[in-house]
């Protein structure tokens, strides 16, 4: 057959094919920028020349250490050096990194341990008492690394410290790139629709493929400054992690979201980009007069979770921040859609602009479709009305769900990643997010299971039944409002009692804020009505703003 003439001796070999893998990223820098400062923490500065010696020298230990083809390294840690570059010296041992969010309970995280089976884990010394706990009940305890950092002075270093440790590996350690570009390299636990954590795989390739699309959605350069904002446990930093250093620009660390110490840093730094959930804008709008800080230079700010409000819109670009919508999950790296701006939208006030940004956008250039579907896996009409599911494919999707192959078939059902997240079509192609997956509550950029809020309500020996949802609030975004039906004859439980034993169970962020009692609705067949007490919390929202 004619086709056959382009298979014969055009075989894969080295000089026209190289697995794709961020670990690259950083040997060009190197070899490009080596003088260039990489980093900036503090009075600190890495260059690009010295990350990547750091980096070679963290992946000879960890190599010494055992650390091969899918083992995992866990980092509980904010976002400093040590975090950043394990990003690229675990994957060039071949390891798994695990980046743990720093806001989970030590319970949980235990549990993260466990279920990945981590053999290093890395911890901040502030967070050593959590990981202490984390730790206890252990069948296989991994080997701990501490990281003293110079910005903090609080808890203890576990294990032997991470700048001594590091400076004992081999500065000329081979870097290599994976053995296939589908192997693991990141793990990074989500609840999800249930309290269950799960563990979503992510492959070489579609990290590389997702950082450089938000660069390039980003409009990134070397002369890009990036502020971490944005945890670096989440979805690996967005993969700005990997991102900012395929531009050559430069990282500037933050322990601590507190405008105290963004607005200055922006204004000594020049920073261009950050990402923040949108708790951080509101942060930085209400920040105290005297910590607000003039410059002279555009910052965009790319923010995910709910759209942002023409207030906030307003606000932040009186402060000099242009805002970017963007949409992503767990399951594919962070951002996978942008509200990509047109050049007509610069002549719309702010409300037509606002109505513009509410829509999640479309796919960054390098991710491949985002449509949304009805319950046959058809396409709705794209008139902004029909409603259907968002259905997400390409390489920057998830390999799958960490030892649980049932959900993960059921996320690529159909040859789709089903989002959960429902929407309409715009006639332009833009997709909107109308609704979230009802069960689902995301606060501050943290998704919170009604479902584990739920179980530990339900432990409560006064609660007999009990129901959580997402309530709007002006500074998270959304957080827990819970339900409660006492049990017959208790007539003293209060709501300060209620949080109180919630926080002895949770993470802070996922304690109920506030709590009601009533008798809950419920359908014929005995489920309980969540639309009605949503229902009613829009209800009250409206009588208080008359």
């Amino acid at each position: 057959m004619p086709s056959a003439m382009y298979d014969q001796d055009l075989d894969k070999n080295p000089a026209n094919y190289q697995p794709l893998s961020p670990i690259s990223f950083l040997v060009r820098a190197a070899r490009v920028y080596p003088g260039r400062v990489a980093i900036i923490h503090g009075e600190r500065r890495i260059t690009y020349a010295q990350m990547f010696e750091r980096c070679r020298r963290f992946a000879a230990r960890l190599a010494e250490a055992g650390i091969g083809r899918g083992d995992t390294v866990a980092v509980l840690a904010p976002n400093v050096p040590a975090l950043l570059e394990a990003h690229y010296a675990v994957p060039m041992t071949g390891g798994v990194l695990c980046a743990v969010n720093t806001r989970l309970d030590g319970a949980t995280i235990g549990f993260i341990l466990r279920h990945s089976e981590a053999r290093v884990f890395l911890v901040d010394r502030e967070l050593a008492p959590l990981a202490r706990i984390a730790l206890e009940g252990l069948a296989h305890p991994p080997l701990l690394i501490g990281i003293d950092d110079a910005l903090t002075e609080a808890g203890e270093v576990l294990g032997e410290e991470y700048e001594g440790w590091i400076a004992g590996g081999d500065r000329l350690f081979p870097v290599r790139l994976p053995e296939d570009e589908w192997d693991a390299i990141s793990l990074g636990y989500t609840s999800g629709t249930t309290g269950d954590p799960k563990g979503v795989v992510c492959h070489h390739r579609g990290a590389y493929l997702s950082a450089a699309g938000n660069g390039l959605a980003s409009e990134m350069t070397a002369r890009t400054v990036y502020l971490w904002t944005l945890p670096m446990f989440h979805c690996n930093g967005w993969t700005f992690t990997w991102a900012v250093t395929m531009a050559g620009g430069t990282h500037v660390c933050l322990r601590r979201v507190d405008p105290a110490l963004i607005y200055p840093l922006v204004a000594e730094h020049k920073v261009s980009l950050m990402c923040a959930a949108p708790v951080v804008l509101t942060m930085l709008i209400h920040a105290p007069a005297e910590v607000v800080r003039r410059f002279d230079h555009q910052v965009t700010v790319n923010t995910g979770g709910a759209a942002p409000p023409t207030p906030v819109i307003s606000a932040m670009e009186e402060r000099g921040f242009t805002v970017s919508h963007v949409y992503g999950l767990t399951e594919v790296y962070g951002p996978l859609t942008y509200c990509v701006w047109q050049p007509e939208l610069d002549h719309m006030d702010v409300t037509a602009r606002a109505r513009f940004l509410s829509r999640q956008g479309v796919p960054h250039p390098l991710a491949d479709d985002a449509q949304i579907m009805r319950a046959d896996m058809e396409l709705v009409a794209p008139d902004a009305k029909e409603m259907g599911e968002l259905m997400l494919r390409g390489n920057t999707v998830m390999k799958g769900y960490l030892k649980n192959p049932a959900a993960t078939r059921a996320a690529f059902a159909g040859g789709w990643f089903h989002s959960g997240d429902l929407g309409v079509m715009h006639p332009d192609g833009y997709v909107e997010i109308k609704d979230r997956s009802k069960d689902i509550i995301i606060s501050g950029g943290e998704n919170i299971s009604s479902l584990e809020v739920e179980e530990v309500l339900y432990r409560h020996p006064d609660i007999m039944e009990a129901a959580v949802v997402a309530e709007d609030d002006e500074k998270w975004g959304e957080v827990p409002h819970a339900f409660v039906t006492v049990r017959p004859g208790v007539e003293d439980l209060t709501e300060a009692a209620v949080i109180a034993f919630c926080r002895e169970h949770l993470a802070r962020f996922k304690v109920p804020k506030r709590v009601s009692f009533t008798a809950l609705p419920k359908t014929s067949t005995g489920k309980i009505q969540k639309y009605e007490l949503r229902r009613r919390l829009r209800e009250r929202l409206s009588a208080r703003h008359g």
